[in-house]
């Protein structure tokens, strides 16, 4: 069977912030499972990641802590690579953006592009903060959708529909860094021509999902973006950290982030293939058409590694002779969320993956995240489902069945393989069924069902499990020690195939089980195949996995609870919010939006319009007659076309809806809720 040579990236992490477990269930972890089983398939295959260090978030940290930007980048690039290495990712680099080689890589696209004519000059007027004295790039301005009224839409971008934008329709804008609302200044930046490449970029992702099958949140991504119209895209940014615009005119001037950072992929593998002294050896994997590159992302990232990314090189291959192979695949994951709730680093909810494993062994938060991956729609991590994990999956099926089967063989059969018998049914049964778990978990993995991967190879364990009861050993040991030992035989080969095959999720694990088994893995498709000889010597056996207590957890949620934090505001403050009592005397949907409500509303001594975001939650019927609570003395904006004149109270459920706060009809309309 030819081998194949294979080209992974996962999304490179902001140096900015320590990884949490929402990044490792989007792009990192996937990844790892998948490479770890393609380099037990034999196949040539590389893993390249690295620190995203560039752009206004790093300069603001650095300003408030009073150093240089590059003390905060080595900080957490520090800090990620240990959780990443603790984590047990096997990336085959973990590269910086800051490196000079990095730089001369971005410069030579941008060179490249400059002269083709890609990029054209404008001028500009562009969101200012006075106060900070700072340009402010696009996501770093916030404020309220004009396409559905999200409040907390970004500059560019709005999280929460997906509406691209120019920064100037933002309504009621703020700065992310001061709070001030921010003026309007003239400045001149280039901008790549991303238009021109539609319709390649249409037919190119067409071809590949036909061939591949790329997944639906993936394509519905690129369909909103065509559907919008590719736009020319600015690539440089007024700011003094970054990679410098190589042009004579361009002072005060670095290359945006969005444009020079998925070229760290290309820059790490060169500098890989300096580290193993061959420098033209990353050549093999960017630009020979054999090679299959797959990107690895969360749905944060779809477009720059679907559009922006192969537009680039599109461009890059239109004028060199040294062309770049284009991503096969890019199987984004949706989002995880912690205990029903976001990640926030604001309000300090979630956990930081280097604090978790300062309290837990990695493998059995790999395998709870393995098992729960947001592949098709968001996904929670909960505390309780770790423990249950933990201790009813990986102790009491895979430990125990590893565990009861060691204990046997070292007490009956003097620590060795025992003989294999002539095999009953059962046994045959049994050997089939691990033929047969390579190929169908395998299959899953290149097929980034990964999630139902990491069940199966559970499965297996279940399966073991119930031969051993079924064969019933204990009894068999007093009748017939031949038939006792065929089935422990049989017992063994099967935690044989379980070490491997669980070894792209629980890699720790697997390494001390083939340890206690006295062997090495092999090929993959070998591994469903005997592989023990009778009369093996094996090592001690040991326990696995020790269970979690409730006292843990429980401990990790009264930690929780004094780290979630908001901003506390004085009652003046406060008292500048006017909250009235209001009756809802009409109701009907926006067209062109799934969220949006248009809200008639009375308050007694005035009627007005409101739209609110809770058409998932309510139809127009619903609503009508119901006496509600909104903001009276919010500015009014447009939305979708309609004037605003105000917002309704709701509470945001788990799966992400909102109840409105109702009051009895006992309180007049338009009194003022103190």
């Amino acid at each position: 069977m030819n081998k194949e040579r294979i080209l992974v990236t996962s999304a490179l992490p902001y140096a900015n912030g320590p990884i949490h477990l929402g990044h490792l269930s989007g792009a990192y972890l996937p990844a790892d499972i998948y490479v770890r089983y393609h380099r037990l398939k034999g196949n040539d295959i590389i893993y390249i990641c690295g620190s995203d260090e560039h752009g206004v978030p790093i300069t603001i940290t650095a300003d408030k802590e009073g150093v240089s930007p590059k003390v905060i980048i080595d900080r957490f690039h520090e800090m990620n690579k240990e959780a990443f290495e603790k984590f047990g990712m096997s990336f085959d680099i973990y590269s910086r953006t800051s490196l000079p080689l990095h730089h001369e890589t971005a410069q030579k696209f941008f060179k490249s592009f400059y002269e083709q004519g890609l990029l054209t000059e404008k001028k500009t007027w562009q969101f200012y903060d006075p106060k900070a004295k700072k340009f402010l790039p696009d996501r770093y301005v916030e404020g309220t959708c004009p396409k559905c009224g999200y409040e907390e839409a970004r500059g560019d971008e709005c999280e929460n529909c997906g509406a691209i934008y120019e920064p100037t329709e933002l309504i009621n804008p703020k700065s992310k860094i001061t709070g001030e609302t921010p003026e309007l200044k003239e400045t001149s930046h280039w901008y790549f021509s991303l238009g021109k490449f539609q319709k390649r970029l249409e037919n190119y992702i067409n071809e590949m999902a036909e061939k591949y099958g790329w997944k639906e949140n993936v394509l519905q991504y690129c369909r909103s973006w065509f559907k919008e119209g590719l736009r020319d895209r600015a690539v440089t940014r007024d700011l003094d950290w970054g990679v410098k615009v190589p042009l004579k005119n361009a002072e005060g001037k670095v290359l945006y982030v969005w444009f020079e950072a998925v070229l760290g992929y290309i820059s790490a593998t060169q500098k890989l293939s300096l580290e193993k002294g061959e420098p033209e050896l990353w050549r093999k994997y960017w630009q020979d058409e054999k090679t299959k590159y797959i990107a690895f992302i969360g749905k944060d990232n779809i477009v720059f590694h679907t559009i922006i990314f192969p537009a680039m090189l599109m461009a890059w291959n239109d004028a060199n002779d040294d062309k770049f192979i284009l991503p096969q695949n890019v199987p984004a994951n949706e989002f995880l969320n912690f205990e029903g709730k976001k990640f926030s680093k604001s309000r300090g909810w979630g956990i930081d993956v280097i604090d978790f494993l300062e309290k837990f062994p990695p493998d059995p938060l790999r395998y709870t995240l393995g098992s729960n991956l947001p592949e098709t729609k968001d996904t929670d991590f909960y505390l309780k489902e770790f423990q249950a994990k933990n201790n009813n999956e990986l102790a009491d099926i895979l430990g125990n069945f590893v565990n009861r089967t060691f204990t046997f063989v070292q007490k009956h059969f003097d620590g060795k393989v025992p003989l294999m018998g002539t095999p009953a049914k059962i046994d045959k049964e049994m050997l089939q069924t691990i033929s047969e778990f390579p190929g169908k978990v395998g299959r899953l993995i290149d097929s980034y069902k990964i999630r139902d991967a990491v069940n199966e190879m559970m499965n297996l364990a279940r399966a073991g499990n119930k031969y051993f009861n079924d064969s019933a050993p204990w009894v068999t040991i007093k009748e017939n020690k031949e038939l006792a030992g065929t089935t422990l035989n049989i017992c063994l080969q099967t935690i044989y195939t379980l070490a491997e095959i669980f070894e792209p999720v629980i890699p720790f694990t697997s390494k001390k089980i083939f340890k206690m088994l006295n062997a090495n893995t092999v090929a993959w498709d070998e591994a469903g195949k005997p592989q023990l000889a009778e009369n093996h010597p094996l090592d001690k056996g040991e326990i696995l996995f020790t269970k979690i207590d409730d006292k843990v957890i429980d401990k990790m949620f009264e930690e929780l609870g004094h780290t979630e934090t908001t901003n506390e505001i004085d009652y003046e403050e406060f008292s500048k919010m006017e909250l009235r009592t209001a009756k809802v005397i009409s109701a009907e949907k926006i067209k062109k939006s799934e969220k949006l409500l248009r809200l008639r509303l009375d308050l007694g001594n005035e009627k007005r319009q409101v739209v609110a975001g809770v058409a998932k939650t309510y139809s127009p019927e619903d609503l009508i007659g119901k006496q509600i609570v909104i903001v009276a003395n919010l500015k009014p904006a447009k939305l979708f076309g309609f004037e605003s004149k105000g917002m309704i109270l709701a509470a945001e459920t788990k799966d992400g809806k909102f109840e409105v706060l109702e009051l009895s009809e006992n309180v007049p309309l338009g009194t003022r809720v103190k």
